[in-house]
Formats: C-alpha cells, structure tokens, sequence
C-alpha cells in the first residue's frame, strides 16, 4: 500500500489515501517517485478542461528509481534513475511515421486503463499515463527514460513536462533565432523554461509579460531583460520595447483567449506566435480576414513542445551539467501530497512557479 493523491469525480477534492499497485506485468515498470511537480494540467483535469478516465491518480511530471521490471523490459533495471513520459509515442501511427511524435495517435492510450486500486477495491486510472501523484507507481515500459548523467534525480521531474515543453517551445515549435526578440506571457513553471530557453537561443530583447508583479525577480533570474505587468496596454507595451515593431516571436503559456489575441498583437508583421496554454473549449479567440493578410503573422499550437524525449533529454542534460539551465530556478516551493490543493489554489491565483512534491 502507498499513498496517492485521487480524483474520484470532476470538481471533486482531492483524496489522500492509500492505494495497491501489481506487480509489473510484461512490459511495464514499477518506479519508486523521488518528485512530482505540479502542472497546470493537473488543474485541468480536476476541473474538467481536460478530461480523463475517472477515479483517476493524477500527476504527470515526475522522476524516481525503477522498483521492478517485468518482462521484456530491458533498458532500464532496478535501481535505475528514471524520468516519466506522460505521451510516450508508438513510432507506427502516421503521426510517428512523419517525425511528429508530439502527435502520437495513441500517446494517452495507457490513460484509460487500470493500473492500481483503492483498499476497498475500486479500479484507478493513471492520470495521463503515470499517475504520479503517489509515492509508488506502475507505467508502460515506454513511460519511462533512463535519468540522463548529471542530472539531480529530484529536480528531474521537471524534464517531465515543464522543461520539455518549455525548451521544445523556443527551438522547435517557434524556431527561435539567435538576435530575435521574444515576449513570454505566462511566468509559472512553463514560462520560466520558455525564458530560460530564449536565452539559451540567443534571443534578445526576451520581454517577460504576468499579471503579478511579485513575479519580476523569478523573470529576470531566468532570462527575461524586461518585465511587463500585464494591463490592457500590453501589447503597446511590447512595442515599445521591440523598437516600436514588436516582438519576433510570442510564446503563451497561460491558455486564454485575450492572452493569446495578446500574444497576437505584441509581434511584428510577419511575426510568429506559439501557444503552449491550455485552454477551454469556451475560449474563443477571433481575427478578421483583412488583418491576417495584412500582417503576415503565423499563429501555431505546441503539444510537449513539439518534442522527441529520446531525443531532447540528452542535449537538455548537457544544457543542466554545463549550467546553462537551472532546474532548481523554476521550483518556487516544495510540498508533501497533501499540498497539492493549495497549489493549484496558487497557480488559479497567479502565485509562484512551479511547486514541487517531494517525497
């Protein structure tokens, strides 16, 4: 028995309780989790943005030391550091078959099976594939990656979601350039990656944009050289620190329809906005005809940052052991399982970066 941190119904609190997990069948691994952070997404799926098979054990961005193996699994052991992959693709999906594994067909397949129950024997989802909101948790083989060299197993959950899509954001979704100019809207955990990546490209001036002030010293300590207090004139505000063009490239990390038409409005004719927010169905952002043609701007949706984890985890860890990226910089605090209401209570408020479970 372990605890986990379960979403019985959508609007539901969660529920610390305890929960059984098999021993790993073939092809499936158990992981002890060192770290869990939480994301923006739990928050999602616990008020029904998202939705996903329920009781559920929610938690997607984790790191920990691999329990068990079952059968078949053979690039990872017992004992090993390991990052969990919450949309591992099936390199056969014609979306794997063009190189865009972010769009795996079947990515959250693993999502609507039972991979623990609760004492009194009611069937758990793994929220996102891993459930990693528990101290202990069972995964599909290819939900894990060997923890790169040098790299701080805590912190590593991190590379699980917000640095990954973060990082993949800047280089692969927006193509940022060396001498360009960026705007981040959104500084939670996403946003700082997003900085701290601009910065590793190159990027300059990188405008910060939230709606805390609180939030400058977390900004510039991860790359932004401007801070803006989010108002209604942001986009004018942005202009004026461009040279009076506006931004080459927007990255939106928050999910909503006047923060993406923002985002829009701050970059240059012929600019490039990425969204990387998750938002509502009910978010309806409008453009007219006669403005796309004349400003030439692309607008673009991000998935995990446009990534390949087999491939980006090493070239971040070179990133991590060179100094070059701070995990550590993004964590603004760490809890216990039973912290996780206050911080989705934080990121609904604005507050903070990214918290961290620690277990």
């Amino acid at each position: 028995m372990v605890r986990a941190a379960i979403l019985s119904a959508v609007g539901a609190p969660l529920e610390i309780a305890g929960i059984e997990l098999p021993a790993p069948g073939p092809g499936r691994v158990r992981v002890r989790l060192a770290a869990a952070g939480v994301c923006h997404s739990d928050l999602s799926l616990s008020n029904g943005t998202m939705r996903i098979p329920l009781p559920a054990v929610l938690g997607h961005e984790g790191a920990g030391t691999v329990v068990s193996v079952g059968e078949g699994v053979t690039h990872v052991a017992p004992g090993d550091g390991v990052v969990l992959n919450w949309a591992p693709s099936c390199g056969t999906c014609p979306a794997c078959a063009l190189g865009e594994v972010w769009l795996c067909d079947s990515a959250l397949a693993g999502a609507a099976g039972v991979h623990a129950r609760t004492a009194d024997g009611t069937d758990l989802h793994p929220g996102l594939n891993v459930g990693a909101f528990a101290e202990e948790t069972v995964v599909a083989a290819n939900c894990v990656l060997p923890l790169p060299a040098g790299v701080p197993l805590t912190d590593a959950a991190l590379l699980g979601c917000a640095v990954l899509t973060g990082y993949g954001a800047v280089h692969h979704a927006a193509r940022v350039r060396e001498g360009e100019s960026v705007v981040v809207l959104g500084v939670g955990g996403v946003g700082l990656a997003v900085l701290q990546s601009a910065r590793i490209a190159g990027a300059g001036p990188v405008v910060a944009v939230d709606v805390s002030p609180e939030k400058e010293a977390l900004a510039r300590a991860a790359g932004a050289t401007e801070y803006v207090v989010a108002s209604d004139t942001t986009a004018k505000d942005i202009r004026r620190l461009t040279g009076g063009r506006g931004a080459d490239v927007a990255v939106e990390c928050v999910g909503r329809a006047a923060t993406i038409r923002t985002a829009w409005d701050s970059t240059r004719r012929g600019g490039r906005t990425t969204v990387v927010g998750i938002g509502g169905k009910d978010q309806q952002v409008t453009f007219n005809a006669l403005e796309l043609f004349h400003w030439g701007r692309t607008l673009s949706g991000c998935v995990y940052g446009n990534s390949d984890p087999s491939k980006d985890l090493p070239v971040l860890a070179e990133h991590i052991r060179a100094g070059r990226f701070d995990l550590s910089a993004l964590v603004t605090e760490r809890i216990g399982l039973d912290g996780i209401p206050a911080a989705f209570e934080n990121m609904l408020a604005g507050r903070g970066g990214r918290a961290l479970v620690v277990f």
